[in-house]
């Protein structure tokens, strides 16, 4: 199977929507979350960047789909963040079209890394996006992030209170605890993409024979 160097990864574009995105082919997985939910910190602390994924302190600024390339034809996707009051509901409506029609149409998405503050999980928008991949039939990571703000006690269960919740949605949905300052559930999160990308190297292979 290929050797997948997270630390090259390297910004490709970012686009407003999915018809500025790049073809679609090759294997994308991509990363949502509420603005607050500590996705840059992840995607940065997987990549071992330090920027590579801008964080703002404004939640809700980058209304931009961001593609960064692992290697020719793997990509990580940063979503929007979502869950913010302070944007107007035009900009809401029309980050929610470009987000449904990246979910439905965009054939090369193979998997789904949802992040949710552990203190503050499956929240109505959490819930209906993960639903929507299951729907989709595809794969779920739900990164509970900030685990190290909790003790260890109530942080094991939190997880198990969420892989409690996941079962509802049916379909595939992993719950793990992370923490980027912590770097907690960094292997757990590197593994499930390496599965993810693997299956779809394995499944294209077969389908070429």
């Amino acid at each position: 199977m290929a050797q997948y160097h997270f630390q090259n990864t390297h910004f490709i574009t970012s686009a407003p929507d999915i018809h500025a995105m790049p073809e679609d082919s090759g294997i994308e997985i991509a990363f949502a979350g509420r603005s607050n939910a500590g996705k840059s910190s992840a995607l940065n602390t997987l990549t071992r960047q330090k920027s590579l994924a801008r964080t703002s302190k404004t939640p809700g600024r980058t209304q931009l789909i961001n593609v960064f390339e692992i290697m020719d034809g793997f990509r990580l996707i940063d979503l929007p963040g979502y869950g913010f009051a302070q944007v107007p509901e035009e900009v809401k409506k029309k980050w929610q079209k470009s987000l449904s029609e990246y979910l439905q149409d965009r054939q090369s998405l193979k998997g789904i890394v949802v992040l949710m503050d552990i203190r503050h999980p499956f929240k109505d928008t959490d819930a209906g996006l993960i639903q929507w991949a299951v729907d989709c039939d595809l794969p779920v990571l739900a990164l509970l992030t900030k685990s190290d703000k909790l003790k260890q006690g109530a942080r094991k269960a939190a997880i198990l209170k969420g892989r409690e919740t996941a079962k509802e949605f049916g379909g595939n949905v992993r719950v793990e605890g992370f923490s980027s300052l912590k770097k907690q559930g960094l292997d757990l999160l590197q593994n499930a993409l390496v599965t993810w990308f693997d299956q779809h190297v394995e499944e294209q292979a077969q389908s070429a024979e």
